[in-house]
């Protein structure tokens, strides 16, 4: 069996971004910047004030100015400022020419069409100067980076209304199961509800991609049907279920029915061991059969499918893991390395969610990342350093 860094480097071996598009800013939240961003000049564009106040001359305290005009944002000075003069101006309006600093309101007395300075005035006083924030001809923004509020804002500071970015995967996901029903259904005997085509479509989404969800039945010929379907147009798959080797479990024959190539099935990692990854050569399309249980499927894509869907994206690595100590012992597995639940606490250490079972998906809610517990006799005592993934 791989180990989980062998499984993923597989998966991101296979990954080749995908098409970039041009898109509006406004629509850019979330999506990977396919090329560097650069400023097309400098940002602020002019000196500017960073206060309400008087725009002046720089000298001592207790000057009496004469009130010669008014810079607003948006509409600045008609004048030029002469010696013993003074220019009302509010915050981020342009400096008038002459004037080399601004005292705020708070230190100043006004009377008719004069003021009174209350305070020594240094040059640049209150002043932002051009370029403080962007110089023009930098690149502010790197090609692989994922796109949030700030990003966006900076974007468009930079003096930019389109940006490009890589396109947005489409994935299928395919529940299977005879046992499943839709959400809020009443249960049959032996029926549970769908949790799991919701739940990847969610992570499918979080990562960036378009999902759409089926559901399938255990039976062969609709297996690989619903398989030929879900490769017609999709950039991945992902199944839930299906991929181990009971009689009812028709994942893999089907996949191979449909011209998917095996790349790796079975990791050492729990929960998780029966995880499949492959790839259809004649497109590259890249296909997951995650197992069954919720917890399973969703350890697995966030450790597989995720950074996979990054890279299509043109994303930089998805290395946001961090090393974190235990807070308590935790009993380790003698086979495989164990991904437990973990919230980070106050202190910086990890503490298992709860019972760690792989059907019991409400352990991850609270969780903050899955540590990787190594495999092994005995416990790993508190203390001890551990990679942690993201588990959002």
């Amino acid at each position: 069996m791989l180990s989980i860094d062998e499984a993923r480097a597989a998966v991101l071996a296979e990954a080749r971004p995908l098409p970039i598009e041009e898109v509006e800013i406004g629509a850019a939240l979330g999506r990977v910047l396919a090329a560097d961003v650069t400023a097309a000049g400098d940002v602020p564009g002019f000196a500017n004030s960073a206060m309400d106040g008087f725009a002046v001359r720089s000298g001592p305290a207790d000057r009496t100015l004469t009130i010669v005009g008014e810079s607003r944002a948006g509409a600045p000075a008609a004048v030029k400022l002469a010696d013993g003069e003074a220019i009302r101006i509010s915050t981020g309006a342009m400096l008038p020419e002459g004037a080399d600093a601004v005292l705020q309101v708070e230190l100043v007395s006004e009377d008719s069409d004069t003021v009174t300075l209350g305070d020594e005035v240094a040059p640049g006083r209150n002043v932002r100067h051009p370029g403080e924030d962007l110089r023009a001809g930098t690149t502010v923004l790197e090609a692989g980076a994922i796109l949030g509020a700030a990003e966006l804002g900076v974007a468009v500071n930079a003096g930019h209304s389109t940006i490009s970015v890589g396109r947005r995967p489409r994935v299928a996901v395919l529940a299977t199961g005879d046992e499943l029903v839709d959400p809020g259904a009443t249960l049959g005997p032996g029926q549970i509800h769908d949790s799991n085509a919701v739940m990847l479509s969610a992570l499918v989404t979080t990562a960036g991609g378009r999902a759409h969800a089926v559901r399938v039945a255990d039976e062969r010929a609709m297996t690989e049907r619903a398989v030929a379907d879900a490769l017609d147009g999709a950039d991945l798959v992902v199944l839930s279920g299906g991929v181990s080797v009971g009689p009812h479990d028709h994942v893999k024959p089907a996949l191979a029915a449909n011209g998917v190539e095996e790349v790796f099935w079975r990791v050492a990692l729990r929960p998780g061991k029966p995880t499949w990854f492959g790839v259809r050569r004649s497109d590259g399309t890249l296909v997951f059969g995650l197992p069954g249980n919720p917890v399973s499927a969703y350890v697995t894509f966030m450790l597989f499918a995720r950074p996979a869907l990054l890279r299509l994206q043109g994303a930089n690595d998805d290395a946001r893991e961090r090393t974190v100590r235990l807070a308590v012992d935790v009993e380790r597995h003698p086979d495989r390395d164990e991904c437990v639940r973990v919230r980070i606490e106050a202190d910086g250490s990890a503490t298992p969610t709860g019972p760690q079972a792989s059907h019991i998906l409400s352990s991850l809610l609270g969780a903050d990342g899955l540590a990787v517990i190594p495999r092994g006799e005995g416990v790993l005592a508190a203390g001890t350093e551990v990679v942690v993934h993201p588990a959002r």
